[in-house]
């Protein structure tokens, strides 16, 4: 059991700002809720913790699933919310409530086509490469293909509506009375504090992936992977629940990602691998099959000698990757090394150059190999490319438990009536560890929870209390 703490306290008598729909974290999920809520009617103030709008979402690859959307269609793609619900829980091994993945693969394309029709967020679905245990291709991503890029439109489309956003303000308390949120406390930069009152709170702020602690204590085999996410995830949240009796699901799940250049500490897109890429480690073996996907990824490479493994792939595959602004980043620092042959890109690696190649040679010509990977991919052929990475750990997938408007539950199974969660808050749909994990259910939850705490009405909500 987690120690209760007063992170939960009763009100003060007078607040010193008062707005209806407040939010907590300037992420993807906080400024889509904000969005949706600004469309709604209601007066927002978004709450950062940070001087700037970041969030775990700055650093990922930027790409929500969605199925049935404008631009899956206009692509001539085939897909529907019944078909990405099976895709998820095959993936989390049926670990997931169903109505959640319903509920997040139901409202998916709605939000995508809503934030292209009223933002103007030029999105487009990713049609050259497939990501493991998608079933059909439904990555959307801004142009780039990257985080900050989402983070900075979604940024402006709430500055064109006006929306309140007040930067280094990090929640302290939160001030419940009878099962109802009535503000928040939080501390300025110079260690003051202020109190803002509400009609309804949204937390869409963070995990505990950066508090080692907690990571210890609830997902030990990933303690001692690169923290790759945000340092504010410091767990707030999970402290907050356990004040207030919310119910808390899966604290055991994470998004976990085996393809972090090292040093350099720069994504490589999955994208070598699911193309044709390997992974050998600092003999030059192969380890395990890479086509399982890249949340599994982390803890096969930590195994490895040196807790660090290579990526191998060709020219082909190289222009594929050159489509996300971090590989052409890691190309640019260096990290990304290629040579004519084999022998030659060992050397460049540090690898024992006979072993390289007869990994590579080994790999089957269509079919499966020793490992149980299928190959339906070209060979990989001169110039070939390597780089050296690390297992890493992004965000947590466990939190609290919310019901189909993105409430979030108490242990006895009934709402607060006027607290929501999303994002990191919130509990996922990736089962109860790593392997379950389907590329993009992090922003497929921040996006759909974020849209549907934000539309839901204050007032509505007010008429409710007795």
């Amino acid at each position: 059991m987690i120690a209760k703490n007063d992170t939960v306290a009763l009100s003060p008598e007078v607040f010193d700002l008062n707005c209806e729909t407040l939010i907590i974290g300037g992420g993807a999920c906080g400024l889509v809720a904000a969005l949706s809520a600004k469309e709604a009617g209601q007066s927002v103030l978004v709450i950062e913790a940070d001087a700037i709008l970041s969030g775990s979402t700055a650093l990922s690859a930027g790409l929500i699933p969605a199925a049935g959307t404008k631009v899956q269609v206009a692509a001539g793609i085939t897909d529907d919310a019944a078909l990405f619900a099976n895709d998820i829980q095959a993936k989390a091994h049926q670990e997931n409530d169903q109505d959640l993945v319903d509920l997040l693969t139901g409202n998916a394309a709605e939000t995508i086509d809503w934030l292209m029709d009223t933002c103007n967020l030029p999105f487009s679905v990713i049609t050259n490469f497939d990501y493991p245990g998608h079933s059909q291709r439904r990555m959307h991503g801004l142009p780039t293909r990257a985080g900050a890029e989402l983070i900075d439109s979604l940024r402006a489309a709430c500055e064109a509506v006006e929306i309140d956003i007040i930067c280094e303000r990090r929640c302290k308390t939160l001030f419940c009375e009878n099962r109802l949120i009535k503000g928040v406390l939080v501390v300025r930069p110079d260690g003051e504090e202020e109190t803002i009152g509400c009609e309804k709170l949204i937390l869409a702020c963070n995990g505990f992936g950066g508090n080692r602690a907690m990571v210890k204590k609830y997902m030990p085999e990933i303690d001692g992977a690169i923290w790759f996410g945000h340092d504010g995830n410091q767990g707030e949240v999970i402290r907050w629940g356990v004040s207030l009796g919310a119910a808390l699901q899966n604290l055991g799940a994470y998004q976990g990602h085996g393809n972090v250049a090292h040093p350099h500490g720069i994504l490589i897109t999955w994208a070598v691998i699911t193309e044709g890429g390997i992974q050998v480690n600092r003999d030059g073996h192969r380890f395990w099959n890479e086509a399982q996907g890249y949340s599994e990824a982390a803890r096969a490479v930590l195994g490895q000698p040196g807790s660090e493994a290579f990526v191998i792939f060709d020219g082909r595959i190289c222009a594929i990757a050159e489509q996300f602004e971090d590989f052409k980043k890691a190309k640019s620092v260096g990290a990304v090394r290629s040579h004519d042959t084999l022998k030659g890109l060992a050397e460049c690696l540090g690898l024992p150059p006979d072993a390289l190649s007869k990994s590579v040679e080994d790999l089957p010509k269509g079919g499966k190999d020793s490992f149980g990977r299928s190959f339906d991919n070209p060979p990989l052929v001169s110039p070939f490319y390597g780089v050296r990475v690390k297992g890493a750990l992004f965000h947590t997938q466990g939190g609290l438990r919310v019901d189909s408007q993105a409430r979030v539950l108490a242990e006895d199974g009934r709402v607060f009536l006027n607290l929501y969660a999303g994002g990191g808050a919130a509990c996922g749909v990736s089962g109860k560890g790593d392997s379950g994990y389907l590329s993009g259910n992090g922003l497929l939850s921040a996006f759909v929870l974020g849209r549907l705490a934000g539309k839901a009405s204050s007032s509505s909500i007010l008429d409710n209390v007795t």
